[in-house]
């Protein structure tokens, strides 16, 4: 659905002028040299030659500490921030080399954004805050109600569609903004820290909001974060920045099992493994024959699975979505799973 390739964002005076365009596929080397070369040039690389690909019904998580370039990353992906080279490409449509107007529909009909202000229009209704980009699209009004009402009772908001942005708690000024994003029935979602300035048992709640609508929605969405506990709670897969720089992609029990740097473990170390990784992260083939009678899914995760193994002496079977027999899992396995990481490499 989304592809980003050799992305840089440069702000200086003269950014263009330090990327040589000929240079495709740079090594690790040649890009840490350039980076320094655009720092020594007084120059700020916010993003550095950033690729990745967003399967359809993916949800991407880009994560760093502040001033990494995530959000850089995500509002050069609508182009509310200008690139200074590479390419996104959407359904085979290179975003860059769009002009103006095709670029504004496609923001309108295309793409959904949530961001960390809510961004609400305080003099509107929850009902007319919800409707507006579908009046900017020019939908009658009749017609723009009935869809905004939709997205209202999806995020459970029904009996409020009247109230305005100052009578409503953070969480469900939240929502609304959810819901207006999701009116236009995008393609793409992109969210920047959409549940930071929400109160932990709020921002949990929105968490459990998120992923319900996802299971209905089935949306492709680029999800940015600093918060690492989040990105594995609601992440197919997880990009960790640093400086610019993607440092690991992978899903998150390859993140926690296997860090790629000192940076990336120190990410992971206090994450509770047990709500992290799942059955099919640990899975063992068969040495004998098991029988299904007590088979775990290999989607359960092993904080669930660890009153499954108290009460059997043996490794218990494991089977796939199909109810197929595909392993086993074992004491010992479970028990290096949950130690504490061994040290990560330089």
């Amino acid at each position: 659905m989304l592809s980003c390739r050799n992305l840089w964002k440069i702000y200086g005076a003269n950014p263009s002028a330090l990327l040589n365009k000929s240079e495709k596929q740079l090594t690790r080397e040649g890009r840490s040299a350039l980076i320094q070369r655009i720092r020594d040039a007084s120059h700020i690389p916010a993003a550095c030659d950033v690729s990745f690909d967003v399967n359809v019904g993916e949800i991407f998580v880009i994560m760093g500490l502040s001033g990494s370039g995530k959000s850089t990353v995500l509002r050069c992906l609508s182009r509310l921030i200008e690139p200074t080279a590479g390419s996104v490409m959407i359904e085979e449509q290179n975003l860059l080399e769009m002009p103006a107007r095709e670029l504004i529909e496609l923001r309108r009909h295309k793409m959904g954004m949530v961001f960390q202000n809510f961004g609400l229009l305080p003099h509107q209704t929850v009902l007319d805050n919800v409707a507006f980009p579908l009046k900017v699209q020019g939908i009658g009004r009749r017609e723009r109600e009935r869809r905004a009402m939709e997205m209202i009772e999806m995020v459970e908001l029904q009996d409020r569609e009247h109230a305005f942005p100052r009578e409503l708690s953070g969480g469900q000024q939240q929502r609304v903004g959810i819901a207006r994003s999701l009116a236009v029935n995008p393609k793409i979602w992109l969210l920047d820290e959409p549940f930071s300035a929400l109160d932990p048992l709020i921002r949990r709640q929105m968490q459990d909001e998120f992923l319900r609508l996802q299971k209905l929605l089935h949306k492709t969405i680029v999800f940015i974060t600093h918060d690492f506990i989040e990105a594995l709670r609601v992440a197919d897969r997880v990009a960790i920045m640093k400086d610019g720089e993607f440092v690991q992609v992978g899903n998150p029990a390859e993140v926690v099992l296997n860090p790629a740097s000192n940076y990336v473990a120190a990410f992971t170390k206090d994450v509770p493994r047990a709500k992290v990784l799942r059955v099919r992260n640990i899975i063992e083939p068969f040495t004998d024959e098991l029988s299904a009678a007590a088979a775990v899914p290999d989607s359960m995760t092993l904080e669930e699975l660890l009153p499954h193994i108290a009460g059997c002496p043996g490794p218990l079977p494991v089977t796939d979505s199909s109810g197929q027999l595909i392993g086993r899992v074992s004491h010992s396995v479970v028990l290096k799973a949950l130690a504490s990481a061994s040290e990560a490499p330089e």
